[in-house]
């Protein structure tokens, strides 16, 4: 059974529990069993979301690279996890780590392409596996790039690995299911949703096949998962202006709207392929877009190589949960040979990244995040 179907189950069983308590049982002094969840079981968790995965050509180049360096260099041998190797102690050690899948993945053997229409080899899921991650959105403007059977492909190959997805759909019944994980015995949902696709439109018969950017849809599907006994939910929003580091009024307002909901408790942001800033609404968080995690533009901007991670711990406070610690974490692809993605927190300073990692503070922090307590590890 799924991770989906277990935590699904789950929140069914505790709402028929504290359904069937009688009054004469919550009168006395005896905790209810709400109340003996909230005392007794977890009471913090971590949750780490990073940025687009935009599979260049030539990154796949460098992933087969890899394959012959270990020592398995077929044809059609890619290793990806080399290239993620130094955000895997960063990914690996969160509760809950969730992946943006920007670009379809194809069957065995392929073809693969880049821009426009993108599709990167199925051995990339294993490499999002081996670096730490447990569920990815792939709601995104590249989901219908190739179609039915592009949608279908990735994600039997994300299904193959053990990778959670949310965003896009084989089936009107996988559609309507919303995805709630086991955190470590805390229920968390996870939504995806993006503003379009590339011009290509959802098949009339299939309109369920990925998830266009409304708020009504956006609210009616977080509550859909509290209802399956999700006690926190994350919306991971592809959405912004490319190459722009301030957010739109759109976002903003969209933010607002959607963190006003009790239904939904944070949101994380892509798309923009830059990085743009993280901000405080109430008493909630949203990261309007966490740039890129991994690409390898055709004409890199500087810019476009840099990303952050953002890390929020979530602690129980009640009955319910709240984003007790708020960071983030600057990122960096070096395009050197081989092309690498690096923590920025966790190597040695250069001149290039001093330069993303000064640029990266500025950017996250120009909507005052920092007053509201997020912070940077070791500044």
């Amino acid at each position: 059974m799924s991770r989906r179907a277990v935590a699904a189950l789950l929140g069914t069983v505790t709402l028929v529990a504290a359904c069937g308590t009688s009054p004469e049982s919550s009168s006395t002094a005896e905790p209810t069993p709400s109340s003996t969840v909230a005392e007794t079981g977890p009471q913090e968790f971590t949750v780490v979301a990073t940025g687009d995965i935009l599979i260049h050509p030539p990154l796949t180049e460098q992933a087969a690279e890899d394959a012959a360096e270990a020592g398995r260099g077929g044809a059609d041998e890619f290793d990806y996890a080399p290239l993620f190797e130094g955000v895997r102690p960063l990914v690996s050690e969160a509760d809950l780590a969730l992946c943006h899948l920007e670009v379809p993945l194809a069957e065995d053997g392929g073809p693969y392409s880049g821009y426009p229409q993108f599709i990167a080899p199925p051995e990339l899921a294993q490499g999002l596996v081996d670096t730490g991650y447990d569920s990815c959105s792939t709601a995104s403007n590249h989901t219908l790039d190739h179609g039915v059977d592009g949608v279908v492909s990735t994600l039997a190959a994300l299904d193959e690995v053990g990778l959670d997805h949310t965003g896009s759909a084989r089936s009107e019944q996988e559609a309507g299911t919303p995805l709630v994980l086991d955190v470590n015995g805390v229920s968390v949902g996870h939504v995806s949703y993006t503003y379009g696709f590339n011009g290509f439109e959802l098949p009339a018969d299939k309109p369920w096949l990925s998830n266009p950017l409304d708020a009504d849809a956006i609210v009616a599907e977080a509550e859909a998962a509290k209802d399956a006994g999700a006690e926190v939910v994350i919306a991971s929003l592809h959405w912004g202006q490319e190459y722009v580091h301030e957010p739109t009024l759109e976002q903003q307002q969209l933010a607002e709207r959607l963190l006003a909901e009790d239904s939904i408790d944070l949101i994380v942001g892509h798309h923009a392929h830059v990085v743009q800033p993280i901000e405080k609404i109430g008493d909630k968080w949203v990261a309007y877009g966490l740039g890129n995690s991994v690409a390898r533009h055709a004409e890199p901007r500087g810019v476009t190589e840099e990303g952050a991670a953002a890390r929020f711990t979530f602690v129980r406070d009640g009955d319910g949960w709240t984003v007790g610690r708020a960071e983030y974490v600057p990122t960096l692809v070096e395009l050197d040979s081989p092309i690498r993605l690096v923590d920025l927190t966790a190597v040695e300073s250069t001149d290039r990244r001093a330069e993303a990692m000064a640029r990266t503070d500025e950017i996250v922090l120009s909507r005052g995040a920092a007053e509201d307590g997020l912070t940077r590890p070791g500044s």
